[in-house]
């Protein structure tokens, strides 16, 4: 763990001594933090199937975004320090439990410790796929260092606007950087390959989630994906947004979509000619907003 002595791994470039106790915009120390870890069934079929995807969520994250729904371990960092042998330990733990996958979430920090917990829990009989499900803000060298370690990459595209990114989520090169870390995500894992079950089992799905009042943020992503990926790129489009955590303040982003909003998004993507994903039903039921792929 050397190299937490000048901590390059996002694109943040903090370069603090995280082995001294020193903590940059993430706030992860020295050792690996977790929030919780599950069987999640709610991800897209091919990675949730029936059994569920081996969900891990780490603690804290680089970004702070205002409208964050799992603000709790991300952005106030709770969750529990745990060893690189504990962690190896419970993704053969999902594996036991039926996980179709372990999918890691919010790992950047951690991408060093992770390595190690794969080695170990492959030496054990690890044998599912690996997920790696990441914000897409990521330094080209870190993703170099997940090259081969990782099965499925299942990256978010939340800005094109990088005025609406600093806003959001203090970020100022969202776009540029993403933008060049799904690339490189796509030429480590390549075209998606499914098993005889229709479950992923490596590949790639860029997810974007769609923002109230911010329809043209979201065609200009869809629109550079359609002119810089591959026609055969998965894409999951998604209606889950409901303000909370900080956004319940910003009179931009303070309400659910509409029907309107998102049927427009539905219909510029039919335009473009983008064939493959998936597109969350819109839960307009005021008391329940449960997303539905």
């Amino acid at each position: 763990m050397k190299e937490l002595e000048k901590c390059k791994l996002c694109p943040i470039q903090c370069q603090i001594n995280r082995n001294k106790g020193e903590l940059g915009k993430c706030k992860a120390g020295s050792k690996i933090k977790l929030g919780l870890y599950s069987l999640h069934y709610d991800e897209e079929p091919c990675i949730s199937g029936e059994k569920g995807s081996g969900t891990v969520f780490f603690s804290n994250c680089n970004l702070k975004c205002k409208f964050c729904q799992n603000y709790k371990i991300s952005c106030e960092g709770k969750g529990e320090e745990i060893t690189i042998e504990r962690l190896s330990e419970i993704f053969l733990e999902e594996q036991q439990k039926g996980a179709n996958n372990i999918n890691l979430v919010t790992a950047t920090p951690y991408v060093l410790h992770v390595i190690e917990a794969i080695k170990l829990a492959k030496k054990q009989g690890l044998k599912i796929p690996i997920l790696y499900n990441t914000s897409g803000y990521e330094t080209i060298e870190t993703l170099k260092k997940l090259e081969g370690y990782i099965d499925i990459y299942l990256p978010d595209f939340k800005y094109y606007d990088n005025n609406l990114a600093l806003r959001l989520s203090g970020i100022k090169d969202y776009r540029e950087v993403t933008e060049k870390a799904i690339l490189e995500m796509y030429k480590q894992v390549g075209k998606n390959e499914y098993d005889e079950n229709g479950l992923l089992k490596k590949g790639m799905i860029i997810r974007h989630l769609v923002l109230p009042n911010n329809i043209q943020n979201s065609k200009n992503i869809l629109k550079w994906i359609k002119d810089n990926m591959p026609n055969d790129i998965t894409i999951s489009l998604m209606a889950q947004y409901f303000p909370t955590y900080k956004a319940c303040e910003d009179k931009e982003i303070n309400r659910k979509l509409t029907k309107q909003e998102y049927e427009e998004i539905e219909n510029y993507l039919y335009e473009l000619g983008i064939e493959n994903g998936y597109m969350q039903e819109l839960e307009e039921d005021e008391e329940k907003y449960v997303p539905k792929f």
